[in-house]
């Protein structure tokens, strides 16, 4: 090429256009800079003479990755000179934009926090997709899942019942009674009574209840109490869904599908009747025909509006609404409490119809009686003690579904394997005798009005380990629906006094002379050799030797069975002596230097539990007026038989179900704990024996055996019991007469003045005799066992007591007012009528004496306990009320 075509050099700013190229940046076009800027040894020109410094595009798209990193720095560091416009280093300060990201996050350009705020297209992105996704899994369940078959629900397994050596004891809980009715044959009165109690817009919603729904959900998040639909068309889905009762967020989700499509494809006259043929009415019924018949006895077509109000009340919840009581599943489930609540939401259900014009008054107002319910009808194979047994189990795994597992609507679905603690010859044994002595000496035909509505309840617990071993529980489970060995309200007696010794030993009596503080503190440990007057109406003092004045300022005459005096003229008694033969006077007295609130503590600690006690608040709390189970009675005394552990009573072993096993006692979890020293234990036991060898228990004694016991009679005659023990084993017999097809006001414990051909009826006649009958034969293979010598105990008090007080001319408490008090549903104890006894605060009584005649038994002599007012009971004349249970629940 020749010379003169050759372009000039340009000059080293790079002209005008390199100017331009210059201040347009890092974003300027790709082209190279010129030969004299880069120092370049290339030969290659571009085609409008600029020269090209670089071999490839490549390679200087690799030259300018390799210089943006800290272009942008060295160019604000170079200056013109390199790098700024017209530079020779032009070429190398520029950056390349970075590349695009499908999601700009953490966001490019930005720096600090600013990186990290999402921009509002990605927010809306995710807001999309997310409810999308929901959208399309909601379509693809609600494509998966299926409308229920009401013909395939209410479908349940037996549970089978093991006696404690393996052997079958009975197969139950899986009959299904029901029979499937349309809709037009189910009584427009029952759905207008079901929508207006649990779905007022069922005929126009959609099936599901989202409020309730979340509330459920949060509950569960929570870990609080399970919820169901709120909806009939999400509890017939419910009903439905037998295979799968668990209460998970999934199966949650399950029954929200099902409902959806539910409500969507099926009728509401389908889904109605679906669910009143499918819902559980109790009694075993399942859907409205069922129930009609259970309830009722006619058909569900023939019910009128007030049945079905009533039948629309059992749906919250037959356990507490069937007017029978349902005490073997919650002791609070008692006949009254379950008549009360029924009655009520009957009431309100009728007059929410009139609300909802699905009822005219007219027709409301011919409703005012609640309507006449029939009695549960019998389950053959429950028959004699065996469904007594079944529900003491029944009771036992549901009220401890925190370890088994197994909830009442569980147990109901069938399938398990329940393994008991009962000894079947033990169980055998305490029927036949009390059958001997009811054959032997109740004649109801020839004195009706004296050995009609006996009852007699009993108790066998292991010591060792609480293990219940026997129980009697009445008559016959399917003509007598209440346990007697459980909750039946009957007051102790006397059995109650071993407790105020125990509270003596334990902590021991308060310093008289000191003030309150140092009294608590100060205290002296009584030895059973301690003196305490037995006089007749003796004056009870605080430990201070004040009177006791209740709140109106009355004085507390303690009256002796009998009226009897012991040992004149100074009436001094040792505690010994006066439980033997039962002084009440004494162990009052005893009780008040305590402090009741030490008896109590004693009590509870031996096993009694707390809803089953009367109120401390007065004297007579030491002498029995308390009504505890037999089963609980039976466990206390086993605590002194154990040398003062205590171990709660318990009748199921072991439960199994196809999965395996689902439950197991554990004696090492559940192991006794310490209720008194041994050294109390054991004295209290050397006394009670000496009940047994010669005082009011003599009729309990075993030949070659170590028996230690106590019987009680309480006021009015109405209660007797003798309960006593073996190294081996514990039982409590109780008797008392009560007409328990009787309800309201009429259902109340009776005298048994005459009962049995006797006088009177005391723990020393009949209990003391089925205790001794019972305990022969269930003791017969065992070896005998010697209970242990017991160390010597505490100081002998009162070795020089003060002469008696005779009772002063004011007014005392045997004539005075009943003063105010606040009954409650929990704790009634009986209250005897004033032919009874004179009443605490009777004004009108014509008898002598204050009423704590309390809580003795002499064998052959009158006695009983004062029907002290509390702070905790009721009228007490009611029976099954939530005083005896066993099992967590409040009874004791």
């Amino acid at each position: 090429m020749s010379e003169h075509r050759r372009k000039p050099p340009q000059p080293q700013g790079g002209g005008r256009a390199a100017a331009r190229r210059g201040q347009s940046g890092p974003s300027s076009a790709r082209r190279a800079a010129p030969r004299g800027a880069t120092g370049s040894s290339s030969g290659s020109y571009e085609p409008e003479g600029e020269e090209r410094p670089f071999a490839s595009r490549a390679e200087a798209r690799r030259a300018a990755q390799r210089g943006s990193g800290g272009g942008s720095r060295r160019r604000a560091a170079d200056g013109p000179g390199r790098g700024g416009p017209g530079g020779p280093g032009r070429g190398r300060g520029r950056s390349v934009p970075p590349k695009k990201r499908f999601i700009d996050y953490p966001r490019a350009g930005r720096s600090g926090a600013a990186r990290w705020v999402p921009s509002w297209r990605l927010v809306t992105g995710l807001f999309i997709g997310f409810f999308g996704s929901l959208v399309a899994i909601a379509g693809v369940a609600y494509a998966l899942v299926g409308v229920p078959d009401v013909a395939k629900t209410a479908k349940a397994q037996n549970n089978v019942y093991y006696w404690a050596d393996g052997s079958q004891m009975v197969a139950t809980g899986g009959e299904t009674n029901r029979q499937i009715i349309s809709y037009d044959e189910i009584p427009k009165e029952m759905r207008f009574a079901v929508m207006s109690a649990e779905n007022k817009t069922f005929e126009t919603d959609s099936g599901i209840d989202p409020m309730g729904i979340a509330r459920a959900f949060v509950n569960m998040a929570k870990g609080g109490q399970t919820q169901g639909g709120s909806t009939i068309t999400q509890q017939y889905v419910k009903n439905a869904m037998l295979d799968d009762q668990s209460q998970t967020i999934s199966r949650k989700f399950k029954e929200l599908f099902v409902s959806i499509k539910v409500g969507a494809e099926v009728k509401k006259e389908d889904i109605m009747a679906g669910y009143l043929n499918s819902a559980y009415y109790g009694r075993n019924a399942y859907g409205i025909q069922a129930a009609a018949r259970a309830y009722f006895d006619e058909d569900a077509a023939d019910l009128n509006p007030s049945e079905c109000a009533f039948l629309a009340a059992v749906l919250k919840g037959a356990t507490y609404y069937d007017p029978a009581g349902s005490v073997s599943i919650d002791p609070a489930a008692t006949a009254e409490a379950n008549t009360a609540r029924a009655k009520a939401r009957w009431k309100w259900i009728l007059d929410e119809e009139v609300k909802d014009k699905r009822l005219t008054a007219e027709v409301r107002n011919k409703y005012t009686e609640f309507p006449e319910i029939k009695s549960p009808r019998s389950n053959v194979a429950l028959s004699g003690q065996i469904g007594y047994l079944v529900d003491l189990a029944k009771a036992y795994v549901i009220n401890n579904s925190d370890k088994t597992g197994i909830t009442a609507n569980k147990l109901q679905q069938g399938g398990y394997s329940i393994y008991t603690t009962f000894d079947k010859r033990k169980v055998k044994a305490l029927e036949e005798a009390v059958k001997k002595v009811r054959k032997e000496n109740i004649k109801p035909g020839a004195r009706p009005k004296k050995d009609k509505y006996v009852q007699f309840g009993g108790a066998s617990v292991n010591p060792d380990n609480g293990a219940i071993e026997a129980i009697y529980g009445g008559v016959d489970a399917t003509k007598h629906f209440t346990n007697n060995a459980d909750a039946t309200g009957a007051q102790v007696g006397s059995t109650f006094k071993p407790f105020v010794l125990a509270a003596a030993m334990s902590w021991g009596v308060r310093d008289p002379d000191g003030d309150e503080e140092q009294a608590q503190d100060e205290r002296t440990i009584v030895s059973p050799k301690s003196l305490y007057s037995g006089q007749n109406k003796l004056k009870i003092k605080e430990y201070n030797h004040d009177v006791w004045m209740d709140e109106d300022g009355n004085e507390w005459l303690q009256k002796n069975d009998g009226n009897e005096s012991y040992n004149p003229p100074t009436y001094q008694i040792d505690l010994r002596e006066a439980m033997r033969e039962s002084v009440n006077s004494a162990y009052v007295q005893l009780g008040m230097d305590v402090g009741l609130d030490k008896v109590k503590e004693a009590a509870l600690d031996a096993g009694i539990l707390e809803s089953s006690l009367a109120s401390s608040h007065f004297p007579s709390f030491s002498l029995g007026t308390s009504s505890p189970s037999a089963i609980r009675m039976a466990g206390a005394y086993g605590t002194f038989a154990a040398s003062g552990k205590q171990s709660d009573p318990y009748s199921v072993e072991k439960v199994t179900s196809k999965e395996g096993t689902v439950f197991q006692h554990d004696e090492d979890a559940a192991k006794s704990k310490r209720a008194f020293t041994s050294q109390v234990a054991d004295n209290v036991t050397d006394v009670l024996k000496t009940v047994v060898d010669k005082g009011t228990g003599t009729a309990a004694r075993l030949s070659g055996r170590d028996v230690a016991g106590k019987t009680g009679t309480t006021d009015g005659n109405k209660s007797a019991w003798f309960v006593g023990y073996t190294p081996q084993l514990s039982t409590a017999i109780t008797m008392y007469r009560m007409d328990d097809k009787a309800s309201g006001k009429k259902r109340k414990f009776l005298e048994m003045y005459g009962t049995g051909g006797q006088e009177k009826i005391h723990g020393a006649s009949f209990p003391a005799e089925i205790w001794h009958d019972y305990m022969e034969q269930a003791l017969k293979h065992t070896h005998p066992e010697k209970f242990p010598t017991p160390d010597p105990i505490g100081t002998i008090i009162n070795d020089n007591p003060s002469p008696s007080v005779t009772p002063s001319p004011t007014k005392s408490v045997e004539e005075s007012p009943t003063p105010s008090a606040t009954p409650t549903e929990s704790a009634p104890s009986p209250t005897p009528t004033p032919s009874d006894t004179c009443g605490r605060f009777d004004w009108n009584c014509s008898n002598n004496g204050g009423t704590g005649t309390g809580g003795t038994d002499t064998g052959s002599t009158g006695g009983g306990i004062s029907p002290s007012p509390t702070d905790s009971t009721g009228n007490g004349n009611t029976r099954g009320n939530g005083n005896g249970g066993i099992f967590g629940g409040p009874n004791g």
